[in-house]
């Protein structure tokens, strides 16, 4: 049986958790950026946007699209051979020669930290057989997260006409991204060495992104540039189990640009504990057991980014059943929690029985059975 709770009850909970200035005074940031947002990955909420849904040529922040891509349709351990063409591709480079050999995982590596545009064709190339064929496949997961105001024609990132994507959409998908751990690790490296066939050193990659020095508690995630786009940014940040992500399109200063939204996005934002570990959510009914009912508690803490005046935008839902029948264990699964943001889910945890009850014997089994049937008879026919 599903149960749903509305979160009304965070106004008061807020009064607890939150200190009364912590929306007071934050000003909007000004921004040279001709497209921007900032938003909080786990539940997508915009907490500033300028010309956000304006599709802009991306850049290399297209890359972010290809690790994604890449992640989910190749094997990390697959050797890439580098063709004539991805050695040969302009712009940016891994410095890849025709006929090199490196795994996809550093293959990646050299995409993201240092934006190597060979890298992303050697890559497209192995997984789809042509950057074309790779393209439509970023295209159709960038549409299935959300992202549904862009189209990617190659994976690098140079000019194309038919190649673009919105702030919001480079939000949507990074905040995808960092549901993979390994995105996440990959994005937020500073330095990574990997092979140099036919050299005798390896390629030292220090990653292109400032931000991963400039800024507390920055993890992520890519730049871009062409003259077609300007300068382009998605960063992101995590502080105290708070995830941001901020995009800059066509910005005249996007390492300032990039750290005013991180900034106002964090103030706009604060923790707050909506279910706790050992938090009783239900009671179930146990048939043919010694005991009449067991708790269900929840199994970890959901602690949620929350901004003002958006409290009734959460509610949880109990998936349990009403009853259950013996015997139970201590701990056994019986259920789960849910957190919705705007009727998504954004977070769960198990619920589990808070004792252990033994299945009665066949003997009072029996006699349960005798006495009910004599007590229907009398209280029915007497």
């Amino acid at each position: 049986m599903r149960r749903l709770i509305n979160f009304g009850i965070l106004s008061l909970l807020c009064l607890v958790f939150l200190p009364t200035t912590v929306f007071a005074g934050t000003a909007l940031p000004e921004l040279t950026a001709k497209s921007a947002i900032v938003i909080e990955a786990s539940t997508g909420k915009v907490l500033y946007s300028k010309n956000a849904a304006e599709q802009r040529y991306p850049a290399s922040t297209t890359k972010i699209m290809t690790l994604i891509t890449a992640l989910e349709y190749g094997k990390l351990d697959d050797v890439v051979t580098a063709s004539d063409q991805a050695a040969g591709t302009e712009g940016s480079s891994l410095w890849l020669t025709a006929g090199e050999r490196l795994t996809l995982l550093d293959m990646l590596y050299g995409v993201m930290l240092v934006s190597g545009n060979d890298a992303t064709v050697a890559v497209a190339e192995h997984i789809s057989g042509s950057v074309e064929n790779f393209a439509k496949q970023m295209t159709a997961k960038a549409h299935a997260i959300g992202a549904v105001n862009s189209n990617f024609t190659n994976s690098s990132g140079l000019p194309d006409e038919q190649h673009y994507s919105t702030a919001h959409d480079l939000a949507k998908i990074t905040a995808y991204g960092y549901k993979n751990q390994l995105f996440a690790q990959i994005v937020s490296t500073q330095h990574k060495v990997i092979p140099w066939p036919g050299k005798d050193h390896d390629r030292d990659l220090y990653n292109e992104n400032k931000m991963l020095w400039l800024y507390d508690g920055a993890n992520g995630v890519k730049t871009g540039y062409t003259d077609a786009a300007g300068r382009c940014l998605v960063s992101a940040a995590n502080r105290n189990g708070i995830q941001i992500i901020a995009v800059v399109l066509d910005s005249e200063h996007m390492w300032d640009d990039s750290i005013k939204l991180l900034d106002y996005g964090f103030s706009k934002l604060t923790q707050l504990p909506v279910v706790r570990k050992d938090d009783i959510l239900k009671t179930v009914k146990i048939t043919e057991g010694k005991v009449g009912k067991v708790k269900l508690m929840a199994t970890d803490d959901i602690i949620l980014p929350v901004a003002d005046n958006e409290f009734d935008k959460f509610t949880t839902v109990i998936d349990a059943p009403e009853k259950v029948a013996a015997p139970v264990a201590a701990g056994q699964k019986l259920g789960t929690v849910t957190v919705m943001y705007d009727n998504v889910a954004v977070a769960s945890t198990e619920l589990v029985a808070d004792r252990t009850v033994e299945r009665k014997s066949f003997f009072k089994l029996i006699w349960g059975s005798v006495v009910g049937f004599v007590t229907f008879v009398i209280r029915n026919f007497a």
